[in-house]
C-alpha cells in the first residue's frame, strides 16, 4: 500500500514559491518583448470617434493658467496680415466635399504659411513626394480647413498633430474623405509633414510635423510632401503640457474633438496653441 505523508508547513510555502515564480516568469516573458517603442509613440495615428467619446460632461485637468501663452496668442492674432474678410473660409464649400473645386492638382512646388499662435511657420511642398497628399493639403489650405484648428497632440520629442476642423459640422463631413496612400520615397525626418493615419488607405485632414527624426514611421505607409523651412523654432514651442491623448494620456480625446470642437479643446484644454490662418502664399 503506498501511503501519503501530509506536507508539513515548510513543504506547502516551497511548493507556493515555486508556483507563483513559475507563474510570473511566464507573464514577464510576454509581456516585455525587447525593442518596444512606447504606446504614445507607436503612430500619429487618425482615430475614429467611439460610441462612448460621444459629446459628454466629464472634463480632464486643464492645469494652471500660461499668462505667457495666453499673451503670445492675442499678439499673434493681432499682427495676423491674413486676418481680413477676403480670406474668410467658405463653410458651404467646406460641408461639400464632392464640389469640383475640391479635386484641383496642386502644383509641383508651392509654400504654406501657417500664422500660429507662437508665431509663423513655411512649409515648401514638394508634390512629386507624394502627390496625392499633397493635392489634399493644397486644396484644404485653399478653402481655409486649417484656420483656427488647433494642435491638439502634441508629445514632446515625438510630433506635432493637427487637423480637426474646430467646426463639428466641417469635422463630420471631412472625416470619411479618405484617399488611398502614397508610396513612401523620403524620410520622416525633423521638420517633415506627414498625413496621420489610421491604418492603410485612411488619410483624411489630420497632419503632423515631426520634432526628430522618426525615420522609423517609414515603412508603415507615413509619406511626407513637405518639410518646415521657416519657423521650426515655432513649431518647438508648441505647448507639449497635456502629452498623448486620453485615454492613453492626461490630452483631449479625439472622439470629443470631433463631436464638440474648439469650444471642448478651449473649455478644457485652454493653453494648446493653434493655426490662426494657413494660406499658400506661392
Amino acid at each position: 500500500m503506498i501511503r501519503f505523508e501530509k506536507p508539513n508547513r515548510f513543504s506547502w510555502m516551497a511548493l507556493m514559491l515555486v508556483g507563483v515564480l513559475s507563474a510570473g516568469t511566464v507573464v514577464l516573458a510576454e509581456e516585455e518583448p525587447a525593442d518596444t517603442q512606447p504606446a504614445a509613440e507607436a503612430q500619429p495615428a487618425e482615430a475614429q470617434p467611439d460610441q462612448d467619446e460621444a459629446p459628454a460632461t466629464a472634463s480632464e485637468e486643464s492645469g494652471d493658467e500660461d499668462t505667457d501663452s495666453d499673451e503670445a496668442q492675442a499678439d499673434a492674432q493681432e499682427a495676423d496680415p491674413e486676418a481680413d474678410p477676403e480670406n474668410t473660409p467658405d463653410y458651404a464649400l467646406l460641408l461639400d466635399p464632392s464640389h469640383e473645386s475640391w479635386s484641383r492638382q496642386a502644383p509641383d512646388e508651392f509654400k504654406v504659411k501657417f500664422v500660429t499662435t507662437q508665431g509663423d511657420v513655411v512649409i515648401q511642398v514638394t508634390r512629386a513626394w507624394a502627390p496625392l497628399g499633397a493635392d489634399r493639403f493644397y486644396n484644404l489650405v485653399d478653402h481655409g480647413f486649417y484656420d483656427g484648428v488647433k494642435f491638439f497632440r502634441v508629445i514632446e520629442g515625438f510630433m506635432a498633430q493637427f487637423g480637426i476642423n474646430g467646426n463639428p459640422e466641417v469635422s463630420a463631413v471631412w472625416r470619411d474623405q479618405r484617399i488611398i496612400d502614397d508610396p513612401n520615397t523620403q524620410p520622416n525626418t525633423r521638420g517633415r509633414i506627414t498625413f496621420a493615419m489610421g491604418g492603410a488607405n485612411t488619410r483624411t485632414s489630420q497632419l503632423f510635423i515631426s520634432f526628430r527624426d522618426n525615420s522609423r514611421l517609414d515603412n508603415q505607409g507615413f509619406s511626407p510632401f513637405g518639410e518646415v523651412i521657416e519657423g521650426m523654432d515655432v513649431v518647438d514651442k508648441l505647448y507639449t503640457g497635456y502629452g498623448e491623448c486620453a485615454p492613453g494620456g492626461s490630452g483631449p480625446r479625439q472622439g470629443r474633438t470631433q463631436y464638440e470642437g474648439n469650444p471642448y479643446l478651449e473649455a478644457e484644454f485652454p493653453r494648446l496653441d493653434s493655426i490662426i490662418s494657413a494660406r499658400v502664399v506661392e
